[in-house]
């Protein structure tokens, strides 16, 4: 009989074994003559549980080389993404060129900032410093008081 093999983590399992012990899948026979394409090999990699949600950006990519170096090590992680042309750069005279967005499902980004972290793509800091809606309301607050008063004395010097 042949062997049994993963579909999902492609680990070969004894003939006694109905479930992966790795993964949970349900096995199937392995086929010598079965070439795995590129993009099942790829599929292969991605975590299912990092697969879920729409699509949010993680990252911006200076050029297409650029993206797929991050989608690169974002697989490597398990977590699946996709590249798309920055607005305003969508027309076709670019091909290659131009900014790229990388977008992961909102199951993974957490997982993915993570990696992109640890590779040093992104930084710890927010872009902008985050304000409290507290301080931001006070600060309004008293600016329109001090244009209260500036008017007031305007009108009180005529």
């Amino acid at each position: 009989m042949k062997p049994l093999v993963c579909p999902s983590c492609g680990l070969a399992q004894p003939v006694s074994e109905r479930f992966c012990a790795a993964c949970g899948v349900p096995l199937v026979v392995a086929s010598s003559e079965e070439q795995l394409s590129e993009r099942h090999e790829r599929a292969r990699k991605v975590k299912p549980q990092l697969a879920e949600g729409r699509l949010v950006k993680v990252v911006g990519a200076r050029n297409q080389a650029e993206g797929e170096f991050i989608q690169g090590l974002l697989l490597e992680e398990g977590v699946p993404s996709m590249l798309r042309r920055s607005a305003g750069f969508d027309v076709p005279d670019f091909l290659a060129a131009g900014p790229r967005d990388v977008l992961v499902p909102e199951s993974g980004l957490s997982t993915a900032r993570d990696v992109l972290l640890q590779a040093e793509l992104i930084s710890a800091e927010p872009a902008w410093p985050v304000v409290s809606p507290v301080r931001l309301l006070v600060g309004i607050l008293v600016a329109l008081a001090i244009g209260v008063l500036i008017v007031l004395l305007v009108l009180a010097v005529r």
